[in-house]
């Protein structure tokens, strides 16, 4: 599977994809770097990644402006720190739910967590 790292996504997920057997596709670093929104989307389409953030924008527009994607994981904490992060994002993968995230965007909390499906 692959996966696209907002930039304001921790750089060490990378690690735990590709530990997992996933690809990731980071654009920091390149002339991509500073895209916005709606720009890394479509990276992110291109590429056919799950889109992994911190911005709880995604989870309100991507299922109003597109009705096929490849999916998306906001992670969205009260007090988001790197390890915070990881820990919500080895816990949806534990629970097996990035495969099946076409259509799919999610919204992880502290303690809770909400799917939209188009």
């Amino acid at each position: 599977m692959n996966f696209l790292l907002d930039e304001n996504f921790p750089k060490s997920a990378e690690e735990l994809l590709h530990g997992s057997g996933h690809k990731v596709i980071d654009i920091r670093g390149t002339d991509q770097q500073g895209a916005d929104d709606f720009q890394l989307f479509e990276i992110a389409q291109q590429h056919e990644a799950i889109l992994l953030t911190t911005d709880r924008d995604f989870y309100h527009t991507v299922p109003l402006n597109y009705s096929s994607h490849a999916g998306v994981i906001v992670i969205a904490l009260k007090q988001p720190n790197r390890e915070a992060v990881l820990a919500r994002l080895r816990w949806i993968i534990s629970q097996d739910l990035i495969n099946s995230l076409q259509n799919t965007v999610i919204l992880l909390r502290d303690n809770t967590y909400r799917i939209r499906r188009n």
